[in-house]
């Protein structure tokens, strides 16, 4: 079983950093390789980059009242929900369907349904 993570392409792992400016201010995200793919590939469907993604999330997310201390890990668990909700069949696998045009309600409503919205 383990083969198969011990044996993926080490750079996946690998740690970058990318400076991003959000309403003015600069700062800096460190994530692994593996999350700046997904990152990339979710803000490809609603035609923005990783900035105007980053951007974005980071946002909505301080309008909700998210803690901004812990971005980074949220910016990990978005790509994790990404990837789980295209397994469940949420988030169609056609990498052309835009994220925004999914109903999030009824997908939120469907998962804590299946009991996945809670640890």
């Amino acid at each position: 079983m383990c083969r198969l993570f011990i044996e993926a392409d080490p750079a996946l792992w690998e740690s970058a950093t990318r400076s991003i400016r959000i309403d003015g201010m600069v700062t800096s995200v460190r994530l692994e390789r593996f999350f700046w793919n997904i990152l990339g590939e979710i803000g490809a469907r609603d035609d923005m980059n990783i900035t105007q993604l980053i951007t974005k999330l980071y946002r909505e997310s301080v309008e909700t009242g998210h803690d901004r201390g812990n971005f980074t890990s949220f910016l990990r668990v978005c790509c994790g929900r990404y990837l789980a909700l295209q397994l469940s069949g949420d988030i169609p696998d056609n990498d052309r369907a835009p994220i925004s045009r999914l109903d999030a309600v009824r997908i939120l409503e469907t998962e804590k349904r299946r009991g996945r919205l809670h640890a």
